[in-house]
């Protein structure tokens, strides 16, 4: 069964794939698109078609994943954020069903694989759950969070579409430098997922013995070369790279030195890419767009915050605090995972504020989204895998 599950993910990757390559020739294809033009061609029908299938491949996958473990598949690190992409493709589904947008079906579905193929790096193993996640409030909790943050990468995209359409990449400027930015992160995640799998593939581990938090020795595992070590670390696997420097026992070492690498490997694929291409990325991408009305992106992406914020605030807070209460007997600890959920939501709700009262349509909201989905996965990933606390167990 749980091989099953593996086959079921697998097959909804390589769909997720197709839907890109046909968006892709919905929107370049010029001899294969219709009358409509960009939006509405049959290409982009199949597009949709497919990505239907894929979500259905998925949610087969989270299925059979939950009759073997016997609880909902989120509570580690791969079964969250595989559950992640899969909400992002369920949330284009929803939008693109409203908005039949090509373009965004273009850059959403390779953001959904990426994190899909990003999330297959963490442990796939079943594991009973600890005491703390033994609770209905497991799946109602995160299973709504995540539902919540698919919906707003959606606000994401959009806004990183119109940022694309709209800045000038012509002469050097801040804000151009800025999405340049972003694009640069999400190619330190494929980067990552590239760097990852090769050292997966050839069985690379070596294995630091140190001090935790508590005073005590422990053991701890990498399964790239270590560039930062963890307290007092010792290498105990012969043959492999010894730590640089060592981080205090309050930082989870091993991550910490995947962040490094990712970072690192995605600063080489930026400029080999602008290097090729003579010009910033963004200026590279530009020429797609210039049949995209900003106004509807614009548009698009208010929609799904709106949509997403009530959805976060439920899960992300409410249920977060019953839980917490449930568990621990205090509805807030200042936990870095609450911190951040918190700062979420507050940014969220200004968005929202600006946008309804201030008339911060455009370009303003666009980079909102964008810093917004910015604030999501730096709490997925930094504060996660570093930052140790109540939440480390994710």
């Amino acid at each position: 069964m749980l091989a099953l599950s593996s086959n079921l993910l697998l097959t909804a990757f390589f769909l997720y794939l197709a839907a890109t390559i046909t968006f892709t020739v919905s929107i370049t294809g010029k001899k294969w698109r219709n009358k409509k033009g960009v939006e509405g061609n049959r290409w982009g029908t199949f597009g949709f078609i497919i990505s239907i299938f894929a979500f259905l491949f998925a949610m087969g996958y989270f299925i059979t994943r939950w009759t073997v473990s016997g609880h909902a598949p989120v509570s580690n690190m791969f079964e969250y954020t595989t559950f992640l992409g899969i909400m992002i493709g369920f949330a284009f589904i929803i939008l693109y069903a409203i908005y039949r947008s090509n373009i965004l079906g273009l850059f959403t579905m390779p953001i959904v694989m990426l994190i899909i193929s990003y999330a297959s790096l963490f442990p796939r193993e079943v594991a009973p759950l600890i005491p703390a996640l033994q609770s209905n409030w497991l799946k109602i909790h995160v299973i709504t969070v995540a539902l919540a943050q698919g919906v707003l990468a959606i606000g994401f995209v959009a806004g990183l579409i119109y940022l694309i359409r709209t800045l000038d990449f012509t002469t050097k400027n801040k804000k151009a430098r800025w999405l340049e930015f972003i694009l640069y992160v999400l190619l330190c995640m494929v980067g990552y997922n590239i760097l990852g799998t090769g050292f997966n593939l050839v069985g690379y581990e070596s294995t630091f013995s140190y001090v935790n938090e508590n005073g005590e020795e422990a053991q701890m595992q990498y399964n790239l070369p270590a560039i930062v070590g963890p307290n007092e670390g010792t290498l105990l696997t012969e043959g492999r790279m010894d730590a640089l420097f060592h981080v205090p026992a309050n930082i989870i070492a091993n991550d910490l030195n995947s962040v490094i690498w990712a970072f690192t490997i995605g600063i080489a694929i930026y400029w080999l890419l602008r290097l090729v291409l003579r010009k910033p990325i963004g200026g590279a991408i530009q020429p797609l767009l210039k049949n995209i009305s900003p106004q509807s992106v614009d548009e698009l992406s208010y929609r799904a915050i709106a949509i997403g914020f009530p959805l976060f605030a439920l899960g992300g807070l409410i249920f977060a605090m019953i839980w917490a209460q449930i568990a621990w007997t205090r509805f807030w600890g200042w936990d870095p995972k609450e911190v951040w959920a918190l700062i979420t939501f507050l940014f969220y709700a200004a968005y929202l504020h600006l946008r309804l009262s201030r008339g911060w349509h455009g370009e303003r909201s666009a980079w909102l989204c964008v810093i917004g989905f910015a604030i999501i996965m730096f709490n997925l990933i930094f504060v996660n895998l570093v930052i140790a606390g109540l939440h480390s167990y994710a």
